[in-house]
């Protein structure tokens, strides 16, 4: 991602660390940064549109509740196996749901069809969650005998349950945890607000009860869409430049790629 720098044309190239294509984009931007002769700057996961918000973290990687203090964004919660992403993604597959647009969209349409909740493990350990166990159960469901995959509107009238209901199921109790230890961290370092950052981040049911707890403790939910929540060239690119503009840059021969680069590792430079 080439960036132009406002004033005087000059730019940087930057890449992002914990992008999916990883490797690729860190070579590609080493040869744009020798072919422009332009500095190089790794770029850290930069969040922003909110003052003093508790950060929701979630992506088909990572599942972090997160808050800013001293040059860092400092973790208070996760999930102790798999991210919240990944579990939707892969029931997705075991219901035999589509991959267009995503997994987890088609998920959460699905779910907006289901009729009712059944009953799922809810694990919350402190600020922490476990999603695999959930995972595990909801895909039992789909062996049981009242389970009917084409099941049409009137069935709703016997003692049977759809791969709708599954998805309602799954989203409504995973969801709820997600809020839960969120306004434990609100709670904890007095924040009325809350960010929704990662790729299920524009899933609007999360959304929606996020802001119903939000409003109930006088405070509002900063979200975005799809545009914004996915990883894309303006966040990668803004990061980049606040970066540069701090000084901090990276020589191309120690130039590197760590694929588990955990959120807290990181040194927030650009923010007091």
């Amino acid at each position: 991602m080439l960036h132009e720098r406002p004033g005087n044309g000059s730019s940087v190239a930057v890449c992002r660390p914990s992008s999916t294509h990883t490797v690729l984009a860190l070579q590609q931007a080493t040869r744009r940064s020798k072919s422009l002769h332009r500095p190089w700057v790794d770029d850290a996961n930069l969040i922003t549109g909110a003052q003093n918000p508790v950060v929701l973290y979630v992506s088909g990687g990572n599942t972090q509740v997160i808050a800013y203090s001293r040059q860092c964004y400092r973790i208070f919660g996760e999930t102790l196996d798999i991210a919240v992403g990944n579990c939707l993604d892969r029931f997705a597959r075991v219901i035999n749901l589509s991959n267009d647009p995503s997994p987890g969209y088609n998920i959460e349409q699905e779910a907006k069809k289901g009729k009712r909740i059944l009953q799922l493990p809810y694990t919350t350990k402190g600020m922490d969650i476990s999603l695999s166990g959930i995972l595990t159960s909801t895909e039992a469901y789909t062996l049981d005998k009242r389970f009917r995959p084409g099941s049409s509107i009137e069935s709703y009238l016997e003692d049977v349950f759809t791969p709708a209901d599954l998805c309602y199921s799954l989203q409504e109790t995973v969801f709820a945890m997600l809020v839960e230890i969120t306004e434990r961290a609100m709670a904890h370092i007095g924040s009325k607000d809350v960010l929704i950052v990662g790729g299920v981040g524009c899933n609007q049911r999360l959304q929606e009860m996020m802001g119903v707890m939000a409003q109930e403790r006088g405070g509002k939910v900063f979200a975005t869409d799809e545009r914004f929540c996915i990883d894309n060239g303006i966040m990668i690119a803004q990061a980049g430049l606040l970066s540069f503009r701090m000084g901090y840059k990276t020589p191309l021969s120690e130039s590197t790629c760590t694929q588990r680069f955990r959120t807290d590792e990181v040194h927030v430079a650009w923010r007091a």
